[in-house]
C-alpha cells in the first residue's frame, strides 16, 4: 500500500462498493475493450489504494462511464490535485447481459479489513436514539433553567408565594437528577 490516505467519504465509498449487489449499466464491459480496462484499473487502485498506478488522463472515457453510473468522479478538496475516481460497484452486468466481476473475492476482504480502522464505529453514527437522548437532554437542561429562574424570581418578590416557589423548586430539582443519569447515556 503507498502513502495515499483515504479521506472518510472514499473509505464510506469504498465500502460501500464492496457491499453493492450486482449493477445493470447500459454500456458494454467486454474484456479489451476500453471501458472493460479502465474499469479493471479503478477496481484494481482502489482495492490496492496504490495512486501512482493510476494517474492518466481520461477524461472523455470517465465522464461517459460516470453517466453510466459505472465511475464517480471525486471531488478535489484543492484544484491542483490530481482527480480521484471510484467504481460504483465491483459487480456489474453490461448492456449485452454479461455478468462483470472487477475484483476477487479475495480482493474484496483484504481490503475489508483495510478499513475496518479507517471507518468510523457505528455507536459514532448519529441514529434516531441518539437524536433522541440530546433532544431529551437539551428538554431538561432548559427546564433546569427556567426552573431555578422561577425559584430566584420568587424569591426576590415582597411576598413569597409558596406554590411557585416549592414546584419549582421540585421540577428543578427532578429536571437536574434526570439530566444527570441521561447525560452518561449520551456518549
Amino acid at each position: 500500500m503507498s502513502q495515499y490516505g483515504l479521506t472518510l467519504n472514499e473509505a464510506l465509498l469504498l465500502k460501500e462498493s464492496i457491499n453493492s449487489n450486482t449493477k445493470t449499466v447500459n454500456i458494454r464491459l467486454r474484456e479489451g475493450e476500453y471501458q472493460y480496462n479502465l474499469a479493471k484499473e479503478i477496481a484494481s487502485f482502489q482495492l490496492e489504494l496504490d495512486e501512482e498506478r493510476f494517474i492518466r488522463k481520461i477524461q472523455t472515457v470517465l465522464k461517459k462511464m460516470e453517466k453510466s453510473n459505472v465511475v464517480k468522479i471525486l471531488p478535489k478538496d484543492k484544484p491542483w490535485e490530481l482527480q480521484r475516481y471510484a467504481l460504483s460497484s465491483f459487480k456489474f452486468q453490461d448492456v449485452d447481459k454479461n455478468i462483470i466481476f472487477l475484483a476477487t473475492q479475495q480482493q474484496i476482504e483484504q481490503t475489508q479489513n483495510l478499513l475496518i480502522p479507517l471507518l468510523p464505529k457505528s455507536k459514532n453514527i448519529p441514529t434516531a436514539k441518539s437524536n433522541y437522548i440530546k433532544a431529551k437532554i437539551l428538554t431538561l437542561a432548559l427546564l433546569v433553567v427556567i426552573s431555578y429562574t422561577a425559584v430566584l424570581w420568587s424569591l426576590l418578590q415582597p411576598i413569597i408565594n409558596s406554590i411557585i416557589f416549592a414546584s419549582a423548586f421540585c421540577i428543578a430539582v427532578t429536571s437536574s437528577l434526570m439530566l444527570g443519569k441521561l447525560l452518561p447515556q449520551k456518549k
